[in-house]
């Protein structure tokens, strides 16, 4: 036949001339297998989702987002919605750790396109936010008869929307036409001379350019076999990434300079433990999204020769989504065209492309001038939908598209030398500045406007790293509060990215350099820091930072060695300057960092289980080393309720009662705005060391509490709180504290009434064990709700093993969590839940204040009047109710976490403002 002119002949003659051949979907790991489909089971999977569409009304043209997690999903789906002539928009799954903010992200996206189809899967449709607006078809109801009738679409009609990097508020949509991508397809292959013969993996996500085009169109065009796997698979053990192309015999894949690192650092342990690879059919890894080291690069070739790896595999690339991916590719150039250089160039552009450097003024600069990247050919996008002002902006009078990136040609060969845009990407990530920046200046002692986001990439480093600069409001000479500053800029960041800064420097106002229009002009600064103009500053933080985590004690023992080199490799720092008595959490430690040190402690030292309270009680290199030397065992571990998660401030102590899922993970991040501030303790249930039993009534473990607080803290005044079920154990602590003598100046409520029996009483094992499952992120919202049904006439270990059989395997092993584990905290969880479908509040606390959020159920306005506000029945003076962003299980999340902790801490120091003279009078006369 003809050359396909669209992308649904291009399908319909793939299947035809290469039956037999089709796509592989990895079950998980390497050796778990595939699950293998032709290319005409992929066009009849796609016809069968097209007649699913068309009965919803779909025409030729309408636009449908697609939020599909996996390969196996995503890709069938995408097909049915070309065959239909409809227009595909990938959007990523709802993120786990940060829901709200890709609520949004889905409500820009749903403006955008004007009220879009989205097709999911059944288990990702229960984690919507709710929309009655919004127009749903689940992915395993669509699948109907094979449609006949296919729509062929014209070459300049739009194939695809792909989003943009950018905030949830200015994401673009990009559009690629029909010929748009089949002209890439040619001139991509030009350069990687893919066949029928060929092996592609991807491990990409669909939301991503490259994993559409460069990882399925691509091979898909020229009959290759693809496999597709999760990107977990790859990410939790990158080693995980040779033994996929080993097994497979894969020949081209895709690597960032990130994973290359990754790779290249787990390099010893894999020869250590004498695992074999062949690397010999690999042809080319494509390694883009961000800078390639040469040095990075070189030493990932180097380290992998001994597994066949040819040393001229490696293709530093370059590519956005608005030039369909790759197109600019160093073929077999590396490393012997960058000798000398730090970071790789990037070759030269595939057939039908032409590129040029230019001035401010779009004027071509001459070879070896450093000017705007600026591209143009069939394969560039013709703008943004519907943003006629965004398009207008990314093209020049002439017509050339403006990459934002600034760089040189030298003999015809690209080398990129920064951006003109304002943006850091970090593991081939794009972060925008002004997202980092809007968050920051909402803390208190951040001044409004100066907060600058740059990124750095210091000598050896294998991706860039994020500079914080921002002007502190505090009083002259006040180190504890600046320190405070300090670790909540950090926290702030890893909270909500994900990473961590490499380094955060306050600076005075005039160290700012502004525009005319208050623009903080980043690119300034980043090479007023290269050039050492802030070395005073960046001494003084890492003096007071040393300071105020108590001094250097050096290591003792191979233990304490062993793990203050884990600490250091985790936070990027010099050993040597691990102190044996700097804390896990003081160093910047997160939560999300607490998995990562499980795994690092059983592959260094060879202890495995380690739990995340050990971790939380001895947070330090040698409490840590004490506590691995301990004999395990039942009845080896004497419980204690207090978790100190951040002991230094000298201002009133705060102690936090845990959830009714009886763990206290959830105030982790919460605690880390607290450095330098007050004590911040956590309340841990009963009943999860070995041979330990849970509470036996709601009194006993008030009582335990009690007693473990007066151990930490003899005398009031008193600070105390509970988040959700714990603000009932909060209420009654304070009571029992008040009958003692003793002032209780603070009781918190984190949006929950004193009435609890009536929601306990809704919960059985079933319903507990579930939603327990889905607190640890091992089933999904609408498996929550479903399931309870489908298991409580089974016992409860059989509930559990259902439960378990259903999580991913990658999330257990996190966790370090089995079925017996899980069944034990189960019933903790539902002890708790038993304990409190007895629980009646009664008498009364000198005050309450109570912080509310968007309720599990109904409006804002009833759950404050109507259940939030019977506390004003067990108080004998005023109480207060503050409002707080984000719901019920959000409020604490890395959206909001950083607006509660300012809210809260307000309202301590409002509160506490005579205990805490008469905390710091106590302390100076000890």
């Amino acid at each position: 036949m003809n050359r396909p002119t669209n992308l649904t002949d291009l399908l319909l003659d793939v299947a035809g001339r290469h039956p037999a051949v089709g796509l592989g979907h990895c079950r998980g790991a390497a050796d778990a297998g595939t699950v293998e489909q032709s290319y005409p089971e992929l066009l009849d999977a796609a016809r069968r989702i097209l007649t699913g569409l068309r009965a919803r009304g779909l025409r030729p043209g309408d636009r449908v987002v697609l939020i599909l997690e996996r390969a196996q999903d995503f890709l069938p789906a995408f097909w049915g919605a070309v065959l239909g002539g409809f227009v595909p928009c990938p959007l990523a799954a709802p993120a786990a750790a940060d829901p709200e903010r890709w609520a949004a992200q889905l409500a820009h996206v749903a403006t955008l396109l004007d009220g879009p189809l989205t097709v999911t899967t059944a288990g990702l449709a229960a984690l919507l936010p709710p929309d009655p607006d919004r127009p749903l078809a689940v992915l395993e109801e669509l699948p109907g008869e094979p449609a006949e009738e296919l729509h062929r679409a014209a070459p300049e009609d739009t194939a695809v929307l792909m989003l943009t990097s950018g905030s949830t508020s200015n994401s673009k949509a990009v559009m690629l036409s029909h010929a748009n991508l089949l002209a890439s397809m040619a001139g991509k292959n030009g350069a990687h001379r893919l066949d029928a013969a060929d092996v592609t993996l991807n491990w990409v996500s669909f939301d991503h350019v490259a994993a559409l085009l460069e990882c399925h169109l691509l091979p898909l065009s020229v009959g290759a076999r693809q496999l597709h796997v999760a990107p977990a698979v790859v990410l939790a053990d990158p080693p995980e990434f040779l033994r996929l192309l080993s097994r497979y015999g894969v020949t081209m894949t895709f690597a960032p300079n990130f994973l290359l690192g990754l790779i290249t650092a787990a390099a010893d342990r894999l020869d250590a433990s004498g695992e074999r690879f062949d690397l010999s059919p690999v042809r080319q890894i494509i390694s883009g999204g961000e800078a390639v080291l040469v040095g990075t690069g070189e030493a990932f070739l180097e380290r992998l020769a001994p597994y066949g790896l040819a040393g001229d595999t490696l293709w530093p690339a370059f590519g956005m989504t608005e030039t369909c991916a790759g197109s600019i590719y160093s073929r077999r150039g590396f490393p012997g065209t960058d000798r000398g250089a730090e970071f790789a160039n990037l070759g030269t552009p595939v057939a039908g492309l032409s590129v040029r450097v230019a001035d401010e003024a779009d004027r071509p600069l001459p070879a070896g001038e450093v000017g705007e990247l600026q591209l143009t050919g069939p394969m560039i996008t013709r703008g943004y939908f519907r943003n006629p002002q965004a398009t207008a902006e990314a093209f020049t009078a002439d017509g050339w598209f403006r990459s934002g990136d600034l760089g040189r040609i030298d003999d015809g060969r690209l080398t990129l030398v920064g951006r003109s845009k304002d943006s850091v990407i970090v593991n081939g990530v794009n972060h925008f500045s002004h997202d980092i920046e809007a968050v920051l200046e909402q803390l208190d002692g951040v001044a409004r406007s100066y907060v600058a986001a740059f990124p750095i990439r210091p000598a050896g480093s294998d991706t860039e790293q994020l500079v914080i600069a921002f002007h502190p409001e505090l009083p002259a000479g006040d180190e504890t509060a600046l320190h405070r500053v300090l670790t909540a800029v950090r926290a702030t960041v890893v909270t909500h990215w994900g990473f961590r800064p490499a380094l955060v420097l306050p600076l005075p106002a005039e160290a700012f350099p502004k525009t005319s229009l208050g623009k903080i002009q980043r690119a300034l600064m980043r090479r007023r820091l290269e050039d050492g103009a802030y070395a005073g500053q960046q001494e003084a933080v890492a003096d007071l930072t040393l300071r105020m985590l108590g001094g250097h004690t050096a290591p003792e023992g191979p233990v304490e060695h062993a793990l203050a080199e884990i600490y250091a490799e985790m936070f990027d720092c010099d050993p040597a300057a691990i102190s044996a008595t700097a804390g896990f959490f003081d160093l910047g430690g997160t939560s999300l960092d607490i998995l990562r040190l499980r795994a690092k402690v059983a592959e260094r030292l060879g202890v495995t289980g380690l739990e995340v309270v050990t971790v939380l009680t001895a947070p330090t290199v040698r409490a840590l080393a004490a506590r691995l030397a301990e004999p395990a065992g039942p009845g080896t571990r004497r419980y204690d309720p207090l978790v100190p998660m951040q002991t230094g401030g000298d201002k009133t102590p705060l102690f936090c009662v845990h959830p009714g899922v009886g763990e206290v993970l959830v105030f982790v991040n919460l605690a880390r705005y607290f450095v330098g501030d007050r004590p911040f303790h956590a309340l841990r249930a009963r009943g999860f060391n070995d041979g330990e039993k849970p509470f036996a009534t709601f009194e006993q473990m008030v009582d335990a509490y009690v007693d473990a607080i007066r151990a930490a803290q003899p005398q009031g005044p008193y600070a105390v709180a509970g988040y959700s079920y714990g603000a009932a154990v909060a209420f009654e602590i304070a009571k029992v504290l008040e009958s003692q003598g003793e002032r209780v100046d603070f009781v918190g409520s984190f949006n929950l009434p004193p009435h609890i029996k009536y929601r306990m009483e809704e919960l059985d094992f079933a319903d507990t064990a579930a939603h327990l499952a889905l607190f640890l992120e091992l089933i999904d919202k609408r498996q929550s709700v479903e399931l309870p049904d489908t298991l409580r006439h089974l016992p409860r270990e059989e509930q559990a093993a259902r439960l378990i059989e259903l999580a991913p395997p990658r999330r257990l092993a996190e966790l370090d969590l089995d079925a017996d584990r899980f069944a034990a905290w189960a019933e903790i969880a539902d002890t708790l839940t038993d304990l409190g479908r007895t629980y009646r509040p009664s008498g009364d606390v000198r005050s309450m204040t109570v912080f509310h959020a968007i309720p599990l159920r109904g409006t804002r306005e009833d759950w404050l009047n109507n259940e939030l506000r019977r506390w004003d029945e067990h108080s004998r003076e005023e109480n207060r109710y503050l409002e707080v962003p984000g719901e019920h299980y959000t409020l604490m999340g890395p959206r909001h976490v950083a607006a509660f902790q300012a809210i809260l801490r307000r309202e301590l120091d409002r509160a506490l403002a005579e205990a805490d003279d008469i905390a710091r009078e106590r302390g100076g006369n000890r």
